[in-house]
């Protein structure tokens, strides 16, 4: 049988974001460590990245190959490219083949979702600041209304007509208040969402308020952060898998080579937080988690589009 194709219109119309949420908390319940996930592989070409990342369980396998090309929005075209093939596990045999930068747009909001439904508190209406207007800003936003209610949305950008549009677009949802905003806005949030290019930070860490959340998704290099080293200090620190933000987070790892925290800093994974093996966190403390993006992600989401594509439950 040929791979059935999973263009963009079909994976956002086959999965929600709070379906995909459920995907990735199932396999975290079910057993699934962050810690083996294969590394990703990052290859210069001209153009960009390429990204290369595999993932495998014993009844699935997957790589999305994916590019990233700074200089596609300039043209009208997306910053992230690419493909995922899915395989049935025992065989190898490709059952899907799914627009790389659909799938990537739905499952990291989702991973941040995830994270966000066990870092605060349910039933809490929460204020939300987003930097960014991009897609990811736009799923995060979706993702986050699909956990939390949302009060007031606050988009902090660079370019004044996409934050004016994504106000828009969180009035459409629903949401109550929506504005445009500015970095000191944080200071007033129980939520903050950092989803963009940034190098550097975009906000003063010790505006945050004790027992916000803040969730920064936007780099997977170790150079790069949209954090401060203030706010990892002062933060209860989440990662989807210590080994991958040894590698990837700057965020952490800018830090840490300041001496400002030490390697033992991180409070839990995503899996001890869905588990409930994570430790706690201060309830004076600000939460910070820090997402580089990990191949297991892909797979989890992939594998819920195909059951979803087969009108099948499991």
């Amino acid at each position: 049988m040929n791979p059935e194709i999973l263009d963009g219109p079909a994976v956002a119309r086959l999965l929600t974001p709070a379906g995909a949420v459920d995907a990735l908390a199932e396999v975290l319940r079910e057993g699934l460590d962050p810690e083996d996930c294969p590394p990703r592989t990052a290859v210069p070409v001209p153009a960009g990245e390429l990204l290369l990342m595999p993932a495998a369980s014993a009844s699935w396998t997957g790589v999305k190959i994916a590019g990233v090309a700074p200089g596609n929005p300039a043209l009208g075209l997306p910053r992230i490219t690419g493909s995922y093939l899915l395989l049935h596990g025992p065989t190898l045999r490709p059952v899907a083949v799914i627009d790389g930068a659909a799938l990537t747009a739905l499952r990291t909001p989702a991973v941040s979702a995830l994270a966000v439904r066990h870092l605060t508190a349910p039933g809490r209406p929460v204020r939300l600041v987003l930097f960014g207007s991009g897609p990811q800003a736009y799923g995060h936003l979706e993702a986050v209304l699909a956990v939390r209610e949302v009060t007031e949305a606050v988009v902090v950008a660079r370019n004044p007509e996409r934050a004016a549009r994504l106000v828009a677009h969180a009035r459409d949802l629903g949401v109550p208040k929506a504005r445009t905003g500015v970095p000191e806005d944080v200071a007033d949030a129980e939520l903050v969402v950092c989803c963009t290019t940034a190098r550097t930070p975009l906000f003063d860490g010790g505006r945050v308020a004790p027992g916000a959340t803040v969730v920064a998704v936007g780099s997977h290099e170790p150079d790069a952060r949209e954090t401060d080293s203030d706010l990892v200090r002062r933060a209860a620190v989440y990662v989807e898998s210590r080994a991958a933000a040894a590698r990837e987070a700057g965020d952490l790892l800018i830090p840490e080579a300041e001496g400002v925290v030490g390697p033992g800093h991180i409070a839990g994974n995503l899996a001890e937080l869905v588990t409930g093996r994570a430790d706690p966190p201060d309830p004076e403390a600000p939460r910070l988690f820090k997402s580089v993006g990990m191949a297991w992600e892909d797979l989890a989401v992939a594998v819920a589009l195909h059951r979803a594509a087969s009108g099948r439950e499991t």
